[in-house]
This record gives structure tokens, sequence and C-alpha cells, in this order.
């Protein structure tokens, strides 16, 4: 499977706040995140980087 985990990314520290991420969507001031699941997260965040090597996706505050 290469479904990634979602980090957010504050303060220096990552926190991960969502495992087996399948889609990312823009949604207003955020996005919206989607696992194999079908469970759904809203963050207001943008995207810093993708790793797909390491199955990372690196989110920070939205300015």
């Amino acid at each position: 499977m290469c479904e990634a985990r979602a980090y957010f990314l504050e303060n220096q520290e990552s926190r991960l706040i969502m495992e087996n991420v399948d889609r990312i969507e823009p949604d207003g001031d955020g996005l919206r995140l989607v696992n194999i699941f079908g469970e759904q997260k809203f963050i207001k965040a943008r995207i810093r980087a993708i790793a797909l090597m390491e199955n990372k996706v690196l989110l920070e505050p939205a300015a």
C-alpha cells in the first residue's frame, strides 16, 4: 500500500494528523484529507512538502 501519512508542522514539531491518506483536496481556506476508509478531516493548512518515497505529506499553518 502506498497511502501517505499527513503531519502538521508547528513550532518546529510535527504531529501526525491522519494515516492512510488517499486524497487531499483544497477546501476554502484549508485542506480536506480523506483516508482509504472514507474518514475525512478538514484542517486550515497548506502543503509544505510531499515526500513520495517516505509516503509523507507535511502541512503547515495557512498564512
